[in-house]
């Protein structure tokens, strides 16, 4: 009767808990097998989510630099322009209604002629041989020189910057496609969620029958966790990071050429107001397109920091579980 008994319980839990039956012992051994090893699986995860962090981390920073040295060049390119315009429209008359403003040494040198002539001048032209208008002309050039060539150097600064962070937008792209919860791990979790399962209708089962079950129990406690564990928002990060990396990949390389462009001396030696224009709108687009780098690279960074959280709540049960059944 003990036995009817026992087997009609039995029924009513498989039934119940829509789940097999299974001796206490098999059940112990198919959750050592199904659950153990998930959680080393979810530390590299883990590491690799730390390390695409870092990467896009980077990527942000060198977005945002180039995007700073692309302003700077803006303001220098400017003022080479302000220059170049002073320069065309200089007049090198002098009258009581005219203020020349130079160099110290240009003054000092207008300062000298004065004082040596005799009598009140008025100067209506001033030929190529006038050593006034030659310190005029070598210091103009001069500034021009030094500002053209700071703005060369900070076009190079911006195009190493841009490019960097082409790199790491790449590299974060595939490290984020990679580490996600591929089919066999889904299924070695779903495998343990189902023993896990069993092993509640075992420990019913063999409580019934007088066994000791205070080991299984505790084994089941640590793992039922898996129960409620949801990897679809580790994929969901992943797939948010992989996305944004591949548009900061975009955006850099194509900031990465524009800027190339923009400083290349074809472009800037063409004085032209046509010339001038186009250079102007190709480091405007280099300057436009880091800052779009470096907001990609940022998303990315923001992603990646979530999906290790995410990780850490699934490796948290994965280990507790391990923990006990090692």
């Amino acid at each position: 009767m003990k036995t009817i008994y026992t087997s009609i319980v039995l029924a009513m839990v498989c039934c119940c808990a829509n789940a097999e039956y299974v001796e206490l012992n098999d059940a112990l051994r198919a959750t050592y097998e199904n659950c153990v090893g998930i959680d080393d699986a979810l530390h590299d995860m883990k590491v690799r989510a730390g390390i695409n962090t870092a990467v896009t981390g980077v990527g942000t920073g060198l977005g945002i630099g180039a995007t700073a040295v692309g302003i700077a060049k803006a303001n220098v390119d400017k003022a080479i322009e302000e220059k170049l315009a002073s320069m065309r429209s200089m007049s090198y008359g002098a009258s009581p209604d005219v203020v020349v403003v130079g160099s110290t040494e240009f003054m000092a040198a207008l300062e000298q002629q004065l004082q040596q002539s005799k009598s009140e001048i008025t100067i209506k032209e001033v030929d190529a041989e006038n050593p006034l208008k030659k310190a005029l002309d070598a210091e103009n050039e001069r500034i021009t020189a030094e500002l053209t060539q700071k703005s060369k150097r900070l076009g190079n600064w911006r195009t190493g910057l841009i490019a960097g962070n082409t790199v790491t937008n790449v590299a974060g792209a595939i490290i984020a496609s990679k580490n996600k919860v591929d089919k066999s791990l889904q299924e070695q979790i779903d495998g343990c969620i189902k023993s896990v399962r069993n092993l509640q209708n075992s420990i019913v089962a063999a409580r019934i029958n007088g066994e000791d079950v205070t080991e299984a129990q505790k084994i089941h406690h640590a793992c039922a966790g898996f129960e409620y564990i949801d990897t679809s928002k580790i994929n969901n990060r992943a797939t948010g990071s992989m996305v944004s990396s591949i548009v900061g990949s975009g955006t850099g390389l194509a900031g990465t050429i524009t800027s190339i462009m923009a400083n290349s001396d074809k472009v800037r030696s063409n004085d032209t107001p046509e010339g001038i224009k186009k250079e102007k709108n190709l480091n405007t687009a280099a300057n436009v397109l880091s800052a779009g780098s470096a907001v990609a690279s940022a998303t990315a960074t923001v992603f990646n920091a979530s999906q290790i959280k995410a990780i850490k709540d699934v490796a948290k049960v994965a280990e507790q579980c391990t923990e006990v059944l090692k």
